[in-house]
């Protein structure tokens, strides 16, 4: 099967590294190795992050224009040639969907939505227009994907019947973390001579962008913790970047330079080694739909302290692969890192169990399953 794909938060050509980046590209990867072919239908990006009413109706006309161009493009293709459905991937009301309703629509193909979210209190709030057409997207769409279940509580009341609402985790190759943690004494020796670290002390890693909001709070709860457990021998590393860089150091300052190292944006391929070296990832995770470096961190066998927010539950299985604590309870996050690190059993027995449970339930292969069967049951019903 031909599929549009168009990811209205983030397009995954996107220069800049992220988790929503990273899970656009699992996907289209997931579904080409299932068979179905694939193409990028607009690199058209609809966020609006201020809540700007007159910057949003321009984004909407824009994307109705896109919209009528994708179709008059589409239409100039031999039939065989043109998509037989259309997925968004992560919409919400700050990032609506303005094509693919039209698109699809016009083709007369189903519209299938991944990872969609819909909160009714921004009904009458700045970013009214966009809740409006992200609620209108959701009920027209035919399938919406879950990979995020926090959502489908408000999500499942929009869809004309429960079995539209189809439930996917999160994924993603494991093959090179698998390689990376087969051989973790040589990146550990070698990272820890790179960074001058001392091989005695427990190491933790923190992966994430440097950026105002979220990232930032999750940050300094990360820093607030960290200052409560310094009794503890354990360094950080922490893999990252962006405008909040700065904010970002003046938090984990106090901690001294002799506990933190900042090692900048990895690629896929280093951070795999990064993974596989440390003892411990910790992050806070306010507000986080789900995390792909917690996913990616015990695909490397590497168990994870997380906030227990949105959907990282799906991911961390409290006490079976890593720890959660209370969103944004800096005590209670400093507590679980600290009972990690003084039990290196309980760590080691953690990492085996974070590796086994990425390879049998977060897997590409995994995902392009749950993809197929969707599109199949889709095809089933057009058909019928």
């Amino acid at each position: 099967m031909r599929v549009a794909f168009y990811a209205p938060m983030k397009p995954p050509t996107a220069p800049v590294p992220s988790g929503d980046r990273a899970m656009a590209r699992q996907i289209i990867r997931a579904l080409e190795s299932a068979g179905h072919e694939t193409e990028l239908a607009s690199i058209f990006r609809s966020r609006d992050g201020a809540g700007d009413a007159v910057r949003q109706a321009r984004i909407a006309a824009l994307g109705a224009r896109l919209g009528d161009r994708v179709v008059a493009r589409i239409l100039a293709r031999p039939a065989s040639m043109r998509p037989a459905v259309w997925m968004t991937y992560h919409l919400y009301y700050k990032a609506p969907d303005w094509i693919g309703p039209r698109v699809s629509a016009a083709l007369k193909i189903p519209y299938i939505l991944a990872e969609a979210s819909h909160a009714p209190k921004r009904a009458d709030g700045k970013w009214s227009m966009g809740h409006a057409a992200a609620e209108a997207a959701i009920r027209r769409a035919d399938a919406v994907i879950s990979l995020n279940s926090h959502d489908s509580a408000c999500v499942r009341p929009l869809l004309d019947h429960p079995a539209r609402l189809c439930a996917l985790r999160p994924f993603t190759d494991i093959a090179p973390f698998t390689r990376a943690a087969a051989a973790r004494q040589t990146h550990r020796a070698r990272l820890i001579g790179q960074h001058d670290l001392d091989p005695a002390a427990p190491l933790l890693l923190t992966v994430a962008m440097m950026r105002p909001g979220d990232k930032l709070a999750s940050y300094r709860v990360l820093a607030t913790a960290l200052a409560s457990i310094t009794d503890h021998p354990w360094q950080l590393l922490v893999i990252g970047d962006g405008e909040a860089r700065a904010d970002v150091a003046q938090a984990l300052a106090p901690l001294g330079a002799d506990r933190v190292r900042y090692t900048g944006v990895q690629p896929t391929e280093n951070l795999a080694e990064y993974y596989a070296a440390a003892d411990i990832l910790a992050w806070p995770a306010i507000r986080e739909a789900y995390g792909m470096a917690l996913l990616e961190a015990q695909a490397a066998g590497l168990p994870v302290v997380a906030g227990d927010s949105g959907g990282v539950g799906d991911i961390v299985r409290h006490g079976e692969t890593g720890l959660l604590s209370p969103e944004g309870n800096a005590p209670a996050f400093a507590e679980a890192l600290a009972a990690l690190v003084a039990s290196p059993s309980e760590t080691t027995r953690l990492a085996a169990n974070a590796a086994t449970v990425a390879r049998r339930d977060h897997s590409m292969r995994a995902g392009a399953a749950g993809l197929d069967a969707v599109l199949a049951g889709i095809a089933a019903e057009t058909a019928a």
